[in-house]
């Protein structure tokens, strides 16, 4: 068998190397023919490099590394464009850091199309000047490639008047796209996060996005279908139900995809269910902002949004829900069309996502491990239906956030705070939950199913009467078997427990 490309976004060292290559490039031919500016917005780590660097390889002719793939046979090889590759992955940014890195990135390209530009001061004046120089000496129009070029802001995204200066420069460097149309065949932007193109594609307006274009929704990442064929040799044995539920999910309006690296790191270790992509990295400013709105992680699952949140990324007004799903950690489950407008259904992808994501949360608001231990021992007392035992386990839970997620807000006055947290646990031990669990009679504020019992939880606040609201609007009817009624009241002033009831039905 080939061995796996894990890491690698070049695309001649996976071709004459003899790594496995999933075959993307009619989807590249089709871009290519179809379009002249495009944008692309996906998560990291979903193969957004490696696609760019096969349209590099496809531009420059190397027909040679396309032996046997869908496009050898449709693309005229015997044209050869020059290509401009501007790539911002690898160091962090400064102001000071970026023009630097933009004249080291403007060398290494004149150097590899034998040309020489004059300008020294001014990145943006060498990068016209590099354009138009490349298509006299080619007598040929330019095409320009532009990777990840959202990272110089997103590394100062928590020093916003930092970013605003980052966000600026780049947008004079990139309006060279449109200043230089008569000389330009094709150019490709990537990046994690769509800003508005108010704010950084300003006049930019011929660059057409394809990020949610259904033609377009496998151009990154693998299908159901590469992993029945193409992966089948390595995946003999493995659950593939499981696999699925654990890596699969992406929505993009194409099919649902799987994160190329999950799966591969899920192959080369042996077939172990680990949370690959969500260990990359989460950024701080992102837990930050989950604070920030209360914690109600409960909304994130099932949310509903129109295309122009899920869609604008805005420096100076955070978007969270426009964040989870541009990062990944949010992904279409659905659209929803009606009379005046395309809405999207919103939630975790997989199980990778869900149970990481909720563990990372509580980390960061709890001390030390206890919310280790607080998960097993929530999860065992629910399996065996000992509800007088959850108690001590909840009162536990709540005692383990750290004071200082308390302080400079009123959090601990909103029943959304404590169930959001609890929702959090349930979540991370994988046990059905539903918030806001509607019924003929009303809803009850959390509804947990497992192994055949369910559990029924209504919060108060400071006072009140949960578990006889319960009872009297008969939430339970509409299940069977074992039924836990639990009414918990908190006291804000404790930030915890000052009341549990449970009955069974």
């Amino acid at each position: 068998m080939k061995m796996l490309p894990v890491g690698i976004q070049t695309f001649r060292t996976i071709i004459e190397d003899d790594y496995l290559y999933i075959d993307k490039t009619e989807i590249a031919r089709s871009l290519i023919e179809k379009y002249r500016y495009v944008f692309l917005s996906r998560p990291r780590r979903f193969g957004k490099s490696l696609f760019l660097d096969t349209l590099h390889n496809i531009f420059e002719g190397n027909r040679e590394l396309f032996r046997g793939l869908l496009i050898e046979e449709q693309w005229n090889w015997e044209v050869k464009y020059p290509v401009i590759n501007i790539n911002f992955g690898g160091g962090i940014f400064s102001q000071e850091i970026l023009r630097k890195k933009l004249f080291h990135i403007l060398n290494g390209n004149q150097k590899r199309l034998d040309i020489h530009c004059d300008e020294k001061e001014d990145p943006s004046q060498c990068f016209a000047e590099l354009i138009e120089k490349a298509y006299e000496k080619y007598h040929q129009k330019v095409v320009i490639l532009i990777d990840e070029y959202d990272k110089p802001i997103l590394d100062n995204i928590e020093n916003i008047p930092q970013a605003l200066l980052i966000r600026n420069g780049l947008r004079e460097f990139y309006t060279n796209i449109k200043d230089n149309d008569r000389y330009l065949r094709f150019a490709f932007l990537t990046g994690v996060s769509k800003f508005a193109k108010v704010s950084i594609f300003s006049g930019l307006n011929n660059l057409e996005d394809i990020s949610l274009n259904p033609d377009y929704g496998n151009i990154c990442g693998y299908t159901q279908l590469d992993l029945d064929t193409t992966f089948a040799p390595y995946l003999e044995g493995v659950d593939m139900e499981k696999v699925k539920r654990w890596y699969n999910g992406y929505n993009f309006l194409g099919d649902s995809v799987y994160n190329p690296f999950d799966i591969l790191l899920f192959i080369k270790n042996h077939h172990r269910f680990k949370n690959y992509w969500f260990d990359t990295g989460t950024p701080k400013f992102l837990i930050d902002l989950i604070k920030k709105s209360s914690y109600f992680i409960p909304r994130f699952n099932g949310l509903v949004a129109e295309e122009s949140l899920i869609n604008s990324f805005d420096i100076e007004n955070l978007n969270l829900e426009t964040i989870l799903f541009q990062s990944g950690y949010l992904t279409i489950k659905r659209l929803i069309e009606d009379e005046m407008e395309e809405m999207y259904e919103l939630g975790f992808p997989n199980m990778e996502v869900q149970i990481s994501f909720c563990k990372y949360i509580l980390q960061s608001m709890t001390t030390g491990s206890e919310h280790v231990t607080i998960r097993r021992e929530l999860l065992a007392f629910l399996k065996a239906g000992d509800v007088a035992s959850l108690e001590p386990v909840i009162i536990r839970l709540f005692a383990s956030i750290a004071y200082n997620n308390y302080t400079n807000n009123d959090i601990a006055r909103y029943e959304g705070f404590y169930a959001s947290v609890l929702f959090a646990y349930f979540f991370s031990i994988l046990v059905e939950t539903i918030t806001e669990d509607a019924s003929n009679k009303g809803r009850v504020d959390l509804t947990i199913k497992v192994d055949g019992r369910t559990f029924l939880f209504e919060f108060k606040v400071t006072d009140g009467e949960p578990l006889e609201q319960i009872k009297r609007m008969k939430y339970y009817e509409k299940y069977a078997g074992e039924r836990y009624l639990i009414g918990i009241v908190f006291d804000p002033k404790a930030r915890n427990v000052s009341k549990f009831e449970w009955e069974m039905v």
